[in-house]
């Protein structure tokens, strides 16, 4: 049982949720993309996940419940057990004599509620919920992954005769396919999926084996184990991603998928050898990730509108620029989804592919047999594209191609490694480049880095004095403090000591105060002052002083605007600017 399309539609206009003008976008998109109307209006922001289960709970007269911040007595959580919680996507929340209250993605799902009644004896009286309810309650089933390896080292403990003898290469396939093993490795894996780990480390010591997470950009010790169990763990990993077993003294990488019925997630591996044995550090990829709209990756204001106007160009050059891992890639993607249509031909070359797009041409560079950046691109501009995109500018010849694409009626996008915006134009011509092809292309340089977001639990903070002091030695807080009154973040008559910050507090659902990250930005348009500054080669930190006195917000900015809002802290902004 669902809502017809009609229905839907109808409820959708009586609650003044959504204009016509935007349900007649979000119809075509989702006609164009072969997706459900209501994905589309969900992924397009159109709408709140809650609002629409909400309006579906009403048209049908079937209750709804938000458990997205609640925590579930066990005994009532277990009425369920956790696969078929998993398997059905429902949650027992409540029970009332013999009635059951379960939560459920669709609540007209008769055979899954005869089960339930089934199975624990008890009538099911179904909810409606959202998926991120599911998921949070879901994260209560697991026990800490201390309580699950106890168990499963003592098995371990069994095995050492052929652990102490791990150097022979049959018995590295053998312990390979032993259960404990795999359960130990199957158990790191679905607690990182979990927890949403972004990397695995797996790093041998002296006398035992650190296991770390890195979440939201922290990296996390979450165990150790006896050294014993670490050439059972690498040979299960090398099985999985199809590496050699009997390899040491080398580095190897290789790739893996789980796919489940709750997830589909690719693992990148990378294998070391340290001094202690062999060091795995694996990258979770997930296949099915949801592409944001740019406002939800945290642009707002100028610098969001200057990235709509530009990427509706026909040709030109988009770089997304910061070090390793603070986001490029995903804000790469939500500009491809936004431009992605029956209308465009879209191409990329990439290294890794990390996301599939629908109708998006996607191809893997691939060395080992020359399919290189430069290789690749050569090859893509024959496909006539409308819109290349290059995984990363690394070298002069994927700059030049990319420079020469750009001026051959091609808007491309790419991204590179600078600390700043303004870097990006010094670095194109460190590579080679040339000033006049540079400013003949390039529309836009967006530089960004990734902040982590407090929990709604969160405490007040006050600049002290001394602190207001320490910052002024190494930043221009007054020109800080004047931005945002400009920007009317603060009143006109606002001192540091009048504004409240926020810093983390922990609670049971948020233990480290701090959930999931959202990006700070600077957003250059490349304008006509710019480009002469760039054609005399000055250095960056002018074209940044230029860029600034035509409007840009630079990251710092961007990051004291975000702290005086209460979504992140004064400490996280510097963590990752000084990075």
């Amino acid at each position: 049982m669902d809502v017809e399309l009609e229905q839907l539609k109808k409820a959708l206009f009586k609650g003044n949720l959504i204009s016509p003008e935007k349900l007649e976008l979000a119809e075509k998109k989702a006609k164009e993309l072969g997706q459900k109307l209501e994905d589309v209006l969900v992924g397009e922001k159109a709408i709140s996940e809650e609002n629409l289960v909400k309006i579906k709970a009403e048209t049908l007269k079937i209750p709804f419940v938000n458990l997205e911040k609640e925590i579930i007595s066990p005994r009532i959580l277990e009425t369920i057990p956790e696969s078929l919680a998993r398997r059905y996507n429902v949650i027992a929340f409540k029970q009332i004599g013999n009635d059951l209250l379960v939560a459920m993605l669709n609540p007209g799902d008769l055979q899954t509620i005869k089960f339930i009644e089934k199975k624990t004896g008890l009538k099911v009286l179904p909810y409606f919920t959202t998926a991120q309810s599911i998921k949070n309650i879901l994260k209560q089933y697991i026990k800490t992954l201390v309580a699950e390896f106890e168990e499963l080292i003592k098995e371990a403990e069994e095995m050492s005769p052929i652990l102490k003898d791990s150097s022979k290469n049959k018995n590295l396939k053998k312990i390979a396919v032993e259960i404990p093993v795999i359960r130990m490795v199957d158990i790191l894996l679905k607690h990182a999926i979990l927890e949403s780990a972004s990397d695995i480390h797996i790093e041998p010591m002296e006398k035992k084996v650190v296991i770390r997470y890195r979440i939201d950009g922290i990296l996390y010790e979450v165990l150790f184990l006896p050294k014993q169990v670490h050439p059972g763990i690498i040979a299960r990993i090398k099985v999985l991603a199809n590496l050699k077993l009997d390899e040491h003294r080398l580095p190897q990488d290789g790739r893996f998928k789980i796919e489940t019925e709750g997830y589909k997630i690719s693992f990148r591996v990378s294998i070391m050898p340290v001094f202690y044995g062999e060091k795995v550090v694996m990258r979770l990829l997930p296949e099915a990730v949801k592409v944001s709209v740019l406002d939800e990756l945290g642009l707002s204001g100028d610098a969001l509108r200057k990235i709509q106007s530009n990427i509706k160009s026909s040709e030109g050059l988009i770089l997304v620029t910061g070090p390793t891992g603070c986001g490029k890639t995903t804000t790469l993607y939500t500009i491809l989804n936004i431009l992605n249509s029956t209308r465009v031909n879209i191409s990329t070359i990439e290294d890794p592919i990390e996301y599939c797009i629908p109708m998006i041409n996607q191809t893997q560079v691939k060395p080992a047999i020359g399919l290189t950046f430069a290789n690749g691109l050569r090859s893509l501009v024959r496909q006539d594209p409308d819109i290349l995109m290059v995984g990363e500018i690394r070298d002069v010849e994927t700059a030049s191609l990319s420079i020469n694409a750009a001026l051959t009626g091609h808007l491309v996008l790419s991204t590179l490694h600078t600390n700043s915006a303004a870097g990006a134009f010094p670095r194109l011509i460190d590579m080679g480049a040339k000033g006049f092809l540079i400013v003949s292309t390039a529309k836009l340089i967006i530089a960004q880095r990734l902040v982590r977001r407090l929990c709604d639990s969160k405490k007040n903070h006050i600049l002290k004095d001394s602190e207001i002091k320490s910052l002024n030695e190494e930043y221009n807080m007054d020109s800080i403090l004047n931005m945002l009154k400009k920007k009317r973040i603060v009143g006109s008559k606002t001192n540091w000591k009048d504004i409240k910050f926020a810093r983390p507090q922990s609670s049971k659902i948020c233990p480290e105060g701090y959930k999931g990250r959202i990006g700070i930005f600077e957003v250059l348009e490349v304008s006509e002052s710019i480009k002469e500054l760039i054609i005399r080669g000055v250095p960056s930190d002018k074209i940044e002083e230029q860029a600034k006195k035509e409007g840009m917000t630079t990251m710092l900015e961007d990051g004291f605007i975000k702290a005086v809002q209460g979504i992140t802290t004064i400490e996280e902004i510097f963590r990752v600017i000084r990075e």
